[in-house]
């Protein structure tokens, strides 16, 4: 399928069935599944090009925030988002100013890669000995997390919307329980997105355009988020935790190889 310029909505019916599915999977990522969200990052960037489509999904990705705040917002580690806030702020200026070097292709294989590294180090987390009776985490150590992951996920969201493996590997390495995990996500990427705004204004990633088909998406948003919610309760943490990574994995890979293919 030849990508469109975001300035320009799809016409095809094919086209928008993506941006449609993309957009139940993206509810479905705030409220159920959250390793699933790398799925629509490659739907979008199939339809239209990888930069542009970064900001094509940006309101759409607002949107299902609002519904996971509306179904989580009491489950929420405030703490958590305090650390993280100012080394997120360091990233995504950082961000901004690697999406304005980058090409499309170099994007996708850049996201792809930093995925993967992410499940990686989660899966060698899950797969170490563990301690008997292990010491909590000195305050440096706390700190130090929180900078490498708020950065990365700075980064990586104002690149490409793809921080949620890394916010995943940081909350479950905090070992959260899901509905916290989930509250936690919902409101530290409603801020997150919401600061991104600007700079996707300014680099020309959204326009009237972007906004109207995200409009157009909210049936789709809000089918996924409600599908996702159902399923979030009807599955114990571990099942939670492994669909998360595996999910992640597949999302990972898809996008390394979009870019070889190119």
């Amino acid at each position: 399928m030849t990508a469109l310029p975001a300035t320009v909505p799809p016409t095809s019916v094919a086209a928008w069935a993506m941006l449609a599915l993309a957009a139940a999977l993206v509810g479905f990522s705030k409220t159920g599944i959250a390793g699933i969200g790398s799925l629509p990052i490659l739907l979008f960037a199939t339809v239209l090009p990888a930069k542009e489509s970064t900001g094509a999904l940006l309101p759409v990705l607002i949107i299902a925030d609002l519904f996971a705040i509306r179904f989580y917002s009491r489950h929420v580690e405030w703490r958590v988002l305090g650390r993280l806030a100012p080394w997120v702020v360091v990233g995504t200026v950082a961000g901004a100013a690697v999406l304005y070097f980058v090409d499309d292709t170099l994007m996708r294989l850049l996201i792809g890669v930093i995925l993967l590294a992410m499940l990686a180090l989660q899966l060698w987390n899950r797969m170490r000995p563990k301690v008997d009776d292990p010491k909590p985490p000195s305050g440096f150590a706390r700190r130090s997390a929180a900078a490498g992951a708020g950065v990365a996920a700075g980064a990586t969201t104002m690149m490409a919307n793809a921080a949620g493996p890394v916010m995943v590997l940081y909350l479950m390495l905090s070992g959260f329980p899901k509905l916290r995990f989930l509250g936690t996500m919902a409101w530290f990427f409603f801020a997150v997105n919401l600061f991104k705004v600007p700079f996707s204004v300014g680099l020309g990633l959204i326009s009237w355009h972007s906004l109207l088909m995200a409009a157009v998406l909210i049936p789709a948003v809000a089918v996924g988020a409600l599908i996702g919610r159902a399923v979030v309760h009807r599955v114990n943490q571990r099942q939670f935790e492994l669909a998360t990574l595996a999910l992640s994995g597949v999302g990972a890979s898809l996008l390394i190889l979009s870019a070889v293919a190119n």
